[in-house]
């Protein structure tokens, strides 16, 4: 279950400050869900409050009007805040707020 790296911007597209400051209201309402997993990989899904949609620059959208997979610099320009090593690899179209991340199971950060 690799990423359709196709659904991404080819590269991570910064945020200006003007974007994250009209982003910045909703970081409080952001939900995160416990953890689940399977064999392979622990997920979680975070739900965006509903408003913030349209605050997120277009370019963070596909044609179809539903976010595409985003870096985890660009999630985490959003104001989406969690452990190293999420991904995030699926958005729930019939919601689309709700963005769903996965890591391996176990997963320890590289040491440098």
């Amino acid at each position: 279950m690799g990423i359709d790296v196709s659904r991404r911007n080819p590269k991570p597209r910064p945020l200006s400050e003007s974007e994250k400051m009209q982003l910045d209201e909703f970081v409080d309402a952001i939900h995160y869900s416990a953890r689940y997993d399977d064999k392979k990989f622990e997920y979680r899904h975070v739900q965006l409050p509903k408003q913030m949609l349209k605050a997120i620059p277009k370019d963070y959208f596909d044609g179809r009007g539903t976010l595409k997979l985003l870096w985890e610099e660009e999630w985490r320009a959003l104001g989406i805040t969690q452990s190293l090593g999420w991904e995030h690899y699926e958005v729930h179209e019939p919601e689309p707020h709700i963005l769903l991340f996965k890591r391996p199971l176990n997963y320890q950060p590289p040491m440098h």
